[in-house]
């Protein structure tokens, strides 16, 4: 697909990219925009503009810019945040703290334009290299774990409700349990979600033993990896518990909580896992994408909190969405 079809949908950011498809092995997207750098919780804060900046200047100098076709975010998103979000929580956010609304409403609108270039066959993969993080979002009307809206789960509902997809799933690597993602679906067989995490971290939950219940009993699947763990623990939990349960599932599309607090030497996590780790786990979901939904596959970065590291992840990450590693 020519750069000139994303333009006519409306798809692709100020920013043109450089490549056409034919110089890159996967046509891969990547949302930025200037509004990821805007709201911070508070000075100090490690979810700060900076993890965005240092992510942003590393892409930079990695020269992937000229290899990724540029996403801009969807506007007018509000009424999506109802597939996840009561309204209670929606205004409570709103009248709490207008400006991390606005920023988690532009995270959020990242990864919907992902959703629109992959499953409308105009990408194959995309990245969203976005903040605030969302997965530890429910309905409380509150920020937890510095997330306001749970991006990826809206993600998950909209492609449900636009595309008709009836088999979605969700892998999350952060280090933190995504809660509020596992609370979205917790009674849904239409969407598998699979974590790997501390369940002795933040928030506490996560447990191995939290299958799911009534009709989603069974798809949600937690992996509780402690304090210490690295590439070779991470990389067989992936290998012997989420390979067997996405060849039953057989998803139509991938969507992945990409949180690189499970890196070594992060300020808020105490896994090990290098930058080769995580390109051997975006391998794994490339081939599954590849082997059941048509390469169908968007990540979403969550947490990560050393700057160089989340940002060194970040462009592993990306290089091996391009195939290019």
């Amino acid at each position: 697909m020519q750069r000139r079809d994303l333009l006519k949908l409306g798809l692709l950011g100020a920013v043109s990219t450089k490549a056409s498809a034919m110089e890159q092995t996967a046509l891969t997207g990547l949302v930025l925009d200037p509004g990821f750098a805007e709201h911070h919780i508070m000075p100090q804060h490690p979810e700060s503009p900076a993890r965005y900046e240092r992510l942003r200047d590393e892409i930079e100098v990695s020269e992937l810019l000229s290899k990724v076709t540029l996403l801009t975010p969807k506007r007018d998103i509000e009424s999506e945040l109802l597939l996840v979000h009561s309204a209670t929580h929606i205004a409570s956010i709103k009248r709490h703290d207008p400006a991390a609304h606005q920023a988690a409403v532009l995270a959020t609108g990242g990864v919907l334009v992902a959703v629109d270039s992959v499953c409308n066959g105009l990408l194959d993969n995309a990245f969203c290299a976005s903040r605030p993080p969302g997965h530890h979002a429910t309905n409380t009307g509150k920020e937890e774990g510095f997330c306001y809206y749970n991006h990826i789960a809206i993600a998950a509902r909209y492609a449900q409700k636009r595309y008709g997809l009836k088999r979605i799933l969700i892998v999350d690597w952060d280090y933190h349990h995504g809660n509020g993602t596992e609370w979205a679906f917790y009674h849904d067989a239409s969407v598998l979600f699979f974590s790997t995490h501390d369940a002795e971290a933040y928030p506490g939950t996560g447990s191995p033993e939290k299958t799911g219940t009534g009709e989603g009993r069974g798809f949600n699947i937690n992996v509780h990896l402690p304090c210490g763990s690295g590439d070779k623990d991470i990389v067989a939990a992936f290998e012997d518990k989420l390979i067997p349960a996405v060849a039953s599932f057989k998803p139509e599309l991938i969507l992945i909580s990409a949180g690189f607090d499970s890196r070594e030497d992060d300020l808020l996590g105490c896994h090990k896992i290098t930058d080769q780790g995580f390109i051997q786990l975006t391998e794994i979901m490339l081939r599954l994408a590849k082997q059941y939904c048509d390469g169908k596959l968007i990540s979403v970065l969550e947490g990560g909190y050393n700057l160089t590291g989340n940002a060194k992840a970040s462009v592993a990450h990306l290089a091996t969405l391009l195939k290019i590693i």
